[in-house]
C-alpha cells in the first residue's frame, strides 16, 4: 500500500544529519508538521496519521508536491511500495513522515551537522579555516559601505532600502554559485534576503513572523493557529478567497505554512514563467490592481505576482467574517485528526506538566470551543457571537509588523531586479516598534545561562514542582519506550551558542561504539531497540534535552535497571568531562571538522525549502545577515565550563521520567519494577487529547541510587573516528579521466567546471545526460556516470539484487524482512562512525528484491559497500548455525520478530483514508499480501505451530540473495568508470557468482486488476446491484480499528485504463486533469463545503500499470456515504468548470505542469534519486528489448503538453523531438475533455469505479447494517472472492521504445 495518497502526492527528501546521535524533534501545528529523527537520520517511525500537511490547506497546494517530484517518488516506490513492502520499508517512512515535516528538513538544508535545533554563534568573525579554506561570494558590491548604503528605487511609489550585505560578504560553501543580498526596507524595516540563482527552475518566497502560539490569548486558546488559515482567505487587493492559491497552481505552484511556538512561517514557490498581462485575474474584479505592480524585465510574471498578492497578507488581510466561521471548523477537524495521535497526545501531556503560567502550556492547536469560547459563532462572527474576528485583527495588528518579520525571496533574476520589485510589493508593511534588548549582566557579577526563564515575566516552565517525576501512558498503537527529558537552558544563551556544548554531549550520550550505553543495552543485552539524544524542545528561554529508548518486551520488565545504566553512562560522561578535558576537546574538534566539511561541499537543495528555512534562521542572524548561511555550521572552540554547567543539568532532580507502555493497565508492576513502580498512582486522562497516564514522583532512595551506584565496568567512552575524509578530490578534474567526461555528456559549450553557456552566453547547468551502460556479464547491468555539473567529492552506488523468492508467500516475505532487521542492527557496530562522518548505507527487502544504497564523502564508499555485502554473506552463515552457536544473533533474531510484529499491528492503526488507499491497493493489485497473513506468520495459531526460526530464516534469505537471481546497479558522482567496474566486481564476487542467472520469464511481476463497470459488476453481484444507492461499481468498507478513531473516510477511485493504452498523451491529459482537479476538489469540498480536513483529487498510478483519479476525503462530521455523493456531485460540476474552462486558462494550467515536469535536479542526491527511479521502472518489464530506461521520459511527458504558440520560446538546450506536432490550448481542452466523460462522468458506460470507505467506530452499526449487501465488500475475503471475476490491464509500461 505504499504508493498511497500520502506517498503519491506527498514527497520530502530524507535530509540527513550527521552528528552521531541527536535526536531532533519539532512541534509545529497548522500547516506545521513534527518529526524525528534517529541515529541513522531516518525518521522514527510514528503514527503519520494526523500529520499530512498542515492548516487550512492540508491536502491542498500545501503538501502537493510539483509533478516532477510525483513522478519522482512513483519512480522510486513502483515497487517498494506495494502493500506487501508495506508498513516496514524506508521508503514509506521517509515518503509519509519526513513530507510532514519538512521543517526539520528544511533546516537540514542549511544547518549541517546535528544542528538543526543549533543556535547562532555569536557575531565572531571567526571564517572556516582548516583543510577547506574560505569561500567568499562573488564580485565586490559597487556600493563603498555594506551597512549604510541607501538604495532608493525607480519608482515612486517604492520604499526606501538599506542595503545590510552585499554578496561578497556571505561565506558559502563551494558548490553555492547563487548570489545574496540582504537589504532592510524603510519604512517597516523588514528585513529582507534577496537569492538570484539564473539557473533555478523554481522561484519561491517565504516570510517567517517571530510570533506563535505562545502569543495566544489565554482566553482563545489556538489564536496564532486560526490566524494562520485566515490569511490565506482574502486580501483587501484580492478578495477572492482562492485567488493566491489558484494563481500559484495557474503557475506551477504552491504553498505552505505552519504555525510553531513562538514562531510562523508561510512560503510559496512558483515556475519563472511570463503568461500575458492580466490573464491570471479573468474573473476578478479586482484584476486592475495588477496594474500596481510593474513587471521586470528580469523577473517572471509568475514571481512578481505571486509576491504581489502574498504581500497582501501582511498589508491588507480582509479577515472576511463569512469565513470565519467556515476556518473554525476547519480547525476543530484538524484537531480531532489527532485525537488518536500518540505524538500529539504525548505532547499535549508534557504540555500540560509545565508551570501553567508559562506560555508553553498553552493549548497550540485549538479547536471550535477555545477560539470561540463555548459560543456557537454562527456566520457573523460578530463580537457578541464569540469576538474571534476581532481577536484575529488585534493580533495582526500587534505581530504582523516589518520589524517583527523577515523576507526571503528566492528568484532567476540579478539582485537589482529582484530588490526592485520587492520594494513595490513590501514597501507597504507596517512599520512595529523598536525591539527591546536585554540588559548586558556585568562581568563581575555574571553567571552562566542569563536568558533563561527571563522572557515571559520570569516564569518557569519547568520549575522544580514539575520535576523530578515519572509519568506512565498508555498509547493507541502499541509501544514501549522511556523518554527522559531534562530541563536545559536555550540553546541561542549567550553562553551557549559559541561552543554548543549539547553538541559532543548528544554525541557521546547517544554514540553506539563497543563499550556504549547502546551497545551495551543493545547488542549485548537485548533490552533496546534503539536510543536516541539530543535536543527535544527548544525555545528562547529554556529547552529540554532529551535521551529516547525503544525498549524490547524484555527491555520493559527491566526498565529500572535501564534506568539506572542510564545515569550510570551520564556520570561516566561527566567524570570524563572533569578529569580528562583534552579527550572532550578533541571530540568537540571533530565534530566541528564534520561540520566544516558539511558545510563546505553543501549541494544547493530545493529553492522553496531553501527559502522556508533561511528566512526563520534570519532571526537569529539580523545583526549580521551575512552570517545566515554559514553560521550554524561554524563552532567555537570547546569550553570545559559551559559544558560542564550544561551536563550538570543531567540528574535525576531535574528530569521528567515518560514510559509508553500499552500493557500498563493488564500487569502487576510488583512482579518487574521497584525503582518506577507505579501501581499506587491514580490514573487520570489528559484534557484536549485524552492521553491515560498516572504519574509520582521519584523518591530519594532511588535518585540517591542513581547518582551513587557503581558505574558498569563495560561501560567506556568511544574511540576518536577514524572515518573522517581527508581527501576531496575531484576525478573530472582528473586528466587521466578526460575522455570519460566527453563519453558522459561534455558538449563543446561546457567549461572545465561543468558549466555550459546558453544561446545568452551566461552560464547555466548543462543539460542532462543520462548515465552509461559499462558492463553487462549475465545476471548485471551497471550503469555509471561520472558528474562534472554538481563537482562535490561525494559517490552514490545503488545496488538492486532481483529475485521471485522474496515475495513468493507472506512467510517468504516475512523471513526476508527479518534478515534485512537482524542486519542493519548487527552492521552497525561495524559501521556506526563512518555514518557519523558522512558516508551512510541503507539495506532495505522489497517485493522484487534487495535494494543496497552506500552513499557519502568518495574516498571510503567503496570499502564500506565491501563491509556492508560481505556481512551480509557471512551473517547467512552464522544464522544458518543457529542461536545454539550465536546466542547474541538469536537474542536479535527474537528481538527483530517482536519489532516487525509491533510494526505490522500498527499498521492497523493508520488514518482512514490511508487504510481506504490501502484496501483499494489490496483491491485492485492482482498479487498482494494482505497485512494480517503478516502477522498470522508471527502471532497466533500459524505462529505457534510453525514457529519463525532463525535457521529457517537464513535459508529463505541464502535463496533470494545467491540464488536465481539478476542485478541492476548505478555509480554515479565523484566515481571514474575504472572505480565503478570495482563495484561490479564486487557484485558479482558477493552475489552472482553464487547463483544462476534470472531469466526474465522468472522475474517478479505485477498487474493491476480492472474494476468493474456497472454493467459488468451487475453480472457479478446480480441484478439487485442496480438498484444500490451508490453510483459504484464496487463499494469496500471497513471499520477503523482504534477505539478513539472518530474520523471516516474516502477513496473515490476512478481508473482511467493502464499506462499502455494511454501512452504518452494520455498520461500527460491525465496528469493535467489531476492539477486542476486539485484545486477545484478542495476549494469546492473543503473551503466551501467543510466535509473535512483532508480532501485531495490526484493522479493515481496502481502497481501493474493502472492509472486513474483519486477522489480522497476524510471527516470528523460527514459519514461516507454522504461523502461519495459529494464527491460525485464534485465530479459534476468538476466537468461543467473543464468545458466553461478559457483556453487561455487551459494554457496557463497546462504551462504550469510543464514547468514541473522540467524542473532540473537541484543536487546530485536529487539527480541520483531521479536516474536510479528510471533504472528500476524496468525493473517488472520481463522483455530485454523494452529494459532501457526512458532517461528522458518526463521531458516527451512534458512536451505533450507544450502548445504551438510557445514554440518559439523553447530553451534550445532542451533535448525534443521536434517531429512531435504541438497542440493548441483548444485542443488540450477537447483531449481533457473527452478522457473525464469517458472514464470519470457517472453517465459513461465505459466507467470503472470504486468507492473505499473506512467508518469511525460510531459508524459501526451501518458498516454492519451494509454487510451483505450486492456489490458491498466488507471483508478482505470478500475482495478475494471477487478478483478472481477480474480481468487485468496489459503492464507494458508508456515509455518503452516501440
Amino acid at each position: 500500500m505504499l504508493e498511497r495518497l500520502s506517498d503519491t502526492y506527498l514527497r520530502r527528501k530524507a535530509k540527513r544529519k550527521t552528528a552521531g546521535t541527536l535526536l531532533v524533534f519539532i512541534i509545529f501545528w497548522g500547516r506545521g508538521r513534527y518529526q524525528i529523527i534517529d541515529r541513522h537520520h531516518n525518521i522514527i517511525p510514528i503514527s503519520v496519521a494526523d500529520y499530512k500537511g498542515g492548516t487550512n490547506k492540508v491536502f491542498a497546494k500545501n503538501i502537493k508536491p510539483r509533478r516532477r517530484e510525483r513522478e519522482s517518488m512513483t519512480m522510486t516506490n513502483n515497487v517498494s511500495s506495494h502493500p506487501l513492502s508495506h508498513p516496514f520499508s524506508f521508503s514509506y517512512l521517509t515518503n509519509t513522515i519526513m513530507m510532514i515535516s519538512s521543517h526539520m528538513i528544511l533546516l537540514s538544508t542549511i544547518v549541517p551537522v546535528a544542528s538543526a535545533f543549533a543556535s547562532p554563534l555569536s557575531p565572531h568573525n571567526k571564517l572556516i579555516t582548516g583543510p577547506f579554506g574560505i569561500h567568499r561570494g562573488g564580485a565586490a558590491s559597487s556600493s563603498s559601505s555594506l551597512h549604510s548604503s541607501t538604495l532608493t528605487a525607480s519608482s515612486s511609489t517604492a520604499s526606501k532600502s538599506e542595503l545590510q550585505a552585499d554578496d561578497c560578504a556571505f561565506t558559502k560553501s563551494l558548490p553555492d554559485k547563487r548570489s545574496y543580498r540582504s537589504i532592510l526596507l524603510h519604512p517597516s524595516s523588514l528585513q529582507v534576503l534577496l537569492i538570484s540563482d539564473p539557473n533555478t527552475d523554481i522561484e519561491s518566497a517565504a516570510v517567517h513572523v517571530k510570533s506563535g502560539h505562545f502569543d495566544d490569548p489565554a482566553s482563545r486558546a489556538g489564536l496564532a493557529h486560526f490566524h494562520e488559515h485566515m490569511l490565506f482567505l482574502g486580501t483587501d487587493k484580492y478578495p477572492k478567497e482562492e485567488e493566491y492559491e489558484g494563481f500559484l497552481s495557474r503557475n506551477g505552484g504552491s504553498s505552505n505554512a505552519y504555525t510553531d511556538m513562538e514562531d510562523t512561517n508561510y512560503y510559496f514557490s512558483v515556475a519563472p514563467l511570463d503568461h500575458s498581462s492580466g490573464d491570471d485575474n479573468d474573473d476578478n474584479d479586482e484584476s486592475e490592481n495588477d496594474d500596481d505592480t510593474e513587471e521586470e524585465d528580469g523577473v517572471s510574471a509568475a514571481l512578481t505576482g505571486a509576491l504581489d498578492r502574498f504581500a497582501q497578507f501582511f498589508i491588507s488581510p480582509l479577515f472576511n467574517p463569512d469565513m470565519v466561521q467556515r476556518e473554525l471548523k476547519a480547525i476543530d477537524s484538524e484537531y480531532k485528526n489527532a485525537l488518536s495521535s500518540d505524538m500529539w497526545r504525548t505532547y499535549m501531556l508534557l504540555k500540560s506538566s509545565s508551570n501553567p503560567k508559562h506560555p508553553f502550556s498553552k493549548f497550540g492547536c485549538g479547536n471550535y470551543d477555545t477560539l470561540t469560547n463555548f459560543v456557537n459563532v454562527g456566520n457573523s462572527g460578530k463580537e457578541e457571537d464569540g469576538g474571534a474576528r476581532n481577536d484575529l485583527i488585534q493580533f495582526w495588528q500587534e505581530k504582523y509588523t516589518g520589524s517583527n518579520m523577515k523576507l526571503c525571496v528566492y528568484g532567476k533574476a540579478s539582485l537589482d531586479e529582484l530588490q526592485k520589485v520587492v520594494e513595490q510589493t513590501f514597501g507597504d508593511v507596517r512599520p512595529g516598534l523598536p525591539k527591546s534588548t536585554s540588559p548586558t549582566p556585568s562581568s563581575s557579577n555574571k553567571q552562566l545561562f542569563t536568558t533563561e526563564s527571563t522572557k515571559y515575566n520570569n516564569a518557569v516552565a519547568f520549575p522544580p514542582s514539575s520535576l523530578s517525576k515519572i509519568q506512565e501512558v498508555i498509547p493507541v498503537a502499541e509501544q514501549r519506550t522511556i523518554k527522559i527529558l531534562f530541563a536545559t537552558p536555550p540553546l541561542d544563551d549567550e553562553d551557549i551558542v559559541d561552543s554548543r556544548p549539547y553538541r559532543v554531549l548528544s554525541h557521546l550520550l547517544g554514540h553506539e561504539s563497543v563499550g556504549s550505553l547502546h551497545y551495551l543495552l543493545c547488542e549485548e543485552e537485548g533490552l533496546i531497540n534503539d536510543l536516541t539524544t539530543g535536543v527535544g524542545v527548544d525555545t528562547s528561554d529554556f529547552s529540554l534535552s532529551s535521551i529516547d529508548l525503544s525498549l524490547t518486551p524484555k527491555g520493559l520488565q527491566k526498565r529500572d535497571y535501564i534506568l539506572s545504566l542510564v545515569f550510570q553512562w551520564i556520570r561516566l560522561i561527566k567524570t570524563s568531562l572533569s578529569s580528562s578535558s583534552d579527550l572532550m576537546a578533541q571530540y568537540h574538534d571533530e565534530l566541528c571538522r564534520i561540520s566544516e566539511m558539511n558545510f563546505m561541499y553543501r549541494e544547493n537543495s530545493d529553492p522553496t525549502e531553501y527559502a522556508s528555512s533561511v528566512a526563520e534562521l534570519m532571526h537569529q542572524f539580523e545583526k549580521d545577515p551575512s552570517r545566515v548561511l554559514c553560521g550554524n555550521a561554524l563552532t567555537g572552540d570547546y569550553n570545559g565550563e559551559v559544558a560542564k554547567a550544561f551536563l550538570d543539568r543531567f540528574v535525576p532532580q531535574n528530569c521528567l521520567i515518560t514510559i509508553h507502555n500499552s500493557d500498563a493497565e493488564k500487569e502487576s508492576q510488583e512482579k518487574y519494577y521497584v525503582d518506577t513502580n507505579l501501581n499506587d498512582a491514580a490514573w487520570q486522562t489528559e484534557k484536549y487529547y485524552g492521553a491515560k497516564y498516572r504519574e509520582m514522583g521519584i523518591s530519594q532512595e532511588v535518585i540517591n541510587k542513581w547518582q551513587n551506584e557503581p558505574i558498569d565496568p563495560r561501560l567506556k567512552l568511544p574511540e576518536l573516528n577514524q572515518f573522517i575524509p581527508t581527501d576531496f578530490s575531484l576525478c573530472c578534474d582528473d586528466d587521466d579521466n578526460n575522455d570519460e567526461v566527453v563519453v558522459n555528456g561534455k558538449n563543446d559549450k561546457e567549461d572545465a567546471n561543468g558549466s555550459s553557456k546558453n544561446k545568452d552566453g551566461d552560464e547555466s547547468v548543462p543539460p542532462f545526460t543520462p548515465p552509461k551502460l559499462i558492463q553487462r556479464p549475465s545476471g548485471l547491468r551497471l550503469w555509471h556516470k561520472l558528474d562534472t555539473t554538481f563537482r562535490v567529492p561525494k559517490t552514490h552506488i545503488r545496488v538492486h539484487i532481483a529475485s521471485p523468492s522474496v515475495y513468493r508467500s507472506p512467510r517468504s516475505m516475512t523471513l526476508n524482512r527479518l534478515y534485512q532487521k537482524v542486519l542493519n542492527d548487527d552492521l552497525n557496530s561495524f559501521v556506526y562512525d563512518a555514518g557519523v562522518a558522512g558516508c551512510n548505507y541503507r539495506v532495505t527487502c522489497t517485493p522484487t528484491g534487495f535494494r543496497i544504497s552506500v552513499s557519502g564523502y568518495s574516498e571510503k564508499l567503496t570499502d564500506l559497500l565491501d563491509v556492508v555485502t560481505s556481512r551480509m554473506q557471512s551473517l547467512l552463515q552464522e544464522m544458518k548455525e543457529g542461536p545454539g552457536v550465536y546466542p547474541a544473533l538469536g537474542q536479535k533474531f527474537n528481538k527483530a520478530i517482536d519489532n516487525l510484529l509491533r510494526e505490522t499491528k500498527n499498521f492497523r492503526m493508520d488514518s482512514p483514508y490511508e487504510t481506504a488507499a490501502y484496501n483499494g491497493r489490496m483491491l485492485m493489485e492482482e498479487n498482494a499480501w494482505h497485512v494480517d497473513t503478516y502477522v498470522a506468520e508471527m502471532e497466533g495459531e500459524i505462529a505457534e505451530k510453525n514457529p519463525l526460526r532463525m535457521e529457517e530464516c537464513a535459508m529463505a534469505v541464502e535463496d533470494s540473495l545467491f540464488g536465481r537471481v539478476k542485478a541492476e546497479a548505478l555509480c554515479m558522482g565523484n566515481i571514474n568508470e575504472a572505480s565503478a567496474q570495482k563495484v561490479g566486481e564486487v557484485i558479482e564476487n558477493h552475489f552472482l557468482k553464487q547463483g544462476v542467472p534470472l531469466s526474465d520469464d522468472e522475474a517478479p511481476k505485477f498487474r493491476s486488476l480492472k474494476i468493474p463497470t456497472k454493467e459488468e459488476a451487475i453480472q457479478i453481484f446480480g441484478p439487485d446491484d442496480a438498484e444500490s444507492t451508490s453510483k459504484a461499481s464496487v463499494v469496500v468498507e471497513e471499520v477503523a480499528y482504534s477505539e478513539n478513531e472518530e474520523n471516516n473516510a474516502i477513496d473515490f477511485c476512478l481508473q482511467a485504463g493502464c499506462e499502455h493504452e494511454l501512452g504518452y498523451e494520455g498520461i500527460a491529459i491525465l496528469e493535467l486533469i489531476g492539477h486542476i482537479a486539485y484545486t477545484s476538489a478542495y476549494q469546492k469540498l473543503r473551503t466551501e463545503e467543510q466535509l473535512g480536513y483532508i480532501v485531495s483529487a490526484f493522479p493515481r498510478k496502481i502497481m501493474g500499470g493502472g492509472q486513474g483519479l483519486s477522489v480522497v476525503v476524510q471527516s470528523s462530521s460527514t459519514l461516507p456515504a454522504t461523502l461519495e455523493e459529494r464527491c460525485e456531485a464534485w465530479l459534476e460540476s468538476f466537468h461543467k468548470e473543464l468545458i466553461e474552462m478559457p483556453e487561455d486558462q487551459i494554457a496557463m494550467e497546462a504551462a504550469g505542469v510543464v514547468a514541473q515536469l522540467l524542473e532540473r535536479d537541484t543536487n546530485l542526491s536529487d539527480q541520483v534519486s531521479s536516474t536510479w527511479g528510471e533504472i528500476l521502472l524496468t525493473e517488472t518489464v520481463n522483455s530485454m528489448k523494452l529494459k532501457t530506461p526512458a532517461f528522458d521520459r518526463l521531458e516527451r511527458l512534458a512536451q505533450v503538453l507544450m502548445l504551438e504558440e510557445n514554440e518559439d520560446d523553447d530553451d534550445d538546450e532542451m533535448t525534443l523531438d521536434k517531429d512531435v506536432p504541438r497542440k493548441t490550448a483548444a485542443e488540450l481542452k477537447q483531449l481533457m475533455i473527452q478522457m473525464f466523460e469517458k472514464y470519470f462522468l457517472a453517465t459513461s458506460p465505459e466507467r470503472r469505479v470504486a468507492s473505499f470507505r473506512v467508518y469511525s467506530q460510531k459508524g459501526k452499526s451501518i458498516y454492519e447494517a451494509n454487510k451483505g449487501k450486492p456489490g458491498v465488500l466488507s471483508s478482505y475475503d470478500d475482495s478475494r472472492h471477487l478478483k478472481q471475476y477480474l480481468s487485468s490491464w496489459p503492464s507494458a509500461p508508456y515509455w518503452i521504445q516501440k
